[in-house]
């Protein structure tokens, strides 16, 4: 098996879930073949940054300079679990991937993309429309639209500056560090609001999916009246099969 270095931290509550789905997932997957116990899972590093940190060094959006020192911080971790040995990283956090351009600079360990992922993942729904809805920096950011595009699938819109900031104050409130009792009931009436009928809506933040524990292995699902994505499960699918049978 490969080994996995789990760049996490962003935040700590989606960290662990990767671990534990990965372990999980590496379970089922000896099982069901007959592997008798105690069954294999990868060998794994995990590197976690500081959430606080990594927020006050974002940049300015379409200001490159601006981002040097949240690209620095992200490189730094990657070249640790590059030198522990990992034949591939994953980074549990949807928000750096926007800036996984400039942080793979000087990284020879491949990096599993979770835009690859989960646009290869809605695909399979045959959904032609997308709803994005993250951080403020993967919702003003292009990343999703442009890789679902290529799938032919259109994104929405950008959100106006409120809209994206109403996200982005309810990921604050309400899922750092789980998800809160009131998360799930304020997601829906965003969704509510926002995605027209047969719409795929990606749960674009790694904490978003927490609000539907019942699903957090799932990279497609359905609930509520809608069709959701799971990035975070549709990464880790990819991040099995690359550790397992790459």
């Amino acid at each position: 098996m490969k080994k996995i270095g789990i760049l996490g931290g962003v935040g700590w509550a989606s960290t662990v879930d990767y671990y534990r789905a990965i372990a999980e997932g590496a379970s089922r997957h000896f099982a069901e073949r007959g592997h008798g116990s105690p069954l294999p899972i990868p060998p794994m590093t995990i590197e976690s940054v500081t959430q606080a940190k990594t927020r006050a060094l974002r940049g300015v959006a379409e200001d490159e300079a601006s981002w040097a020192g949240f690209d620095a911080v992200f490189r730094e971790a990657l070249l640790t679990l590059e030198h522990a040995g990992c034949d591939f990283g994953i980074i549990a956090s949807n928000t750096p991937h926007a800036r996984l351009h400039a942080i793979r600079q000087g990284v020879t360990m491949p990096i599993l993309s979770i835009f690859d992922a989960t646009a290869e993942v809605t695909a399979t729904t045959g959904a032609s429309r997308a709803l994005v809805l993250g951080t403020t920096v993967t919702m003003q950011a292009t990343d999703y639209a442009d890789r679902l595009t290529k799938e032919g699938i259109t994104a929405n819109d950008r959100f106006p500056e409120t809209e994206i900031a109403e996200m982005q104050a309810m990921i604050d409130s309400e899922f750092y560090g789980g998800a809160s009792e009131a998360a799930r009931t304020r997601l829906l009436a965003f969704c509510n609001k926002h995605a027209a009928p047969d719409t795929a809506i990606l749960l674009a933040c790694t904490e978003l999916p927490l609000a539907f524990p019942d699903h957090l292995d799932d990279p497609v699902f359905e609930a509520d009246g809608h069709l959701f994505i799971n990035p975070s499960a549709a990464h880790v699918t990819a991040a099995l099969k690359e550790a397992l049978e790459g």
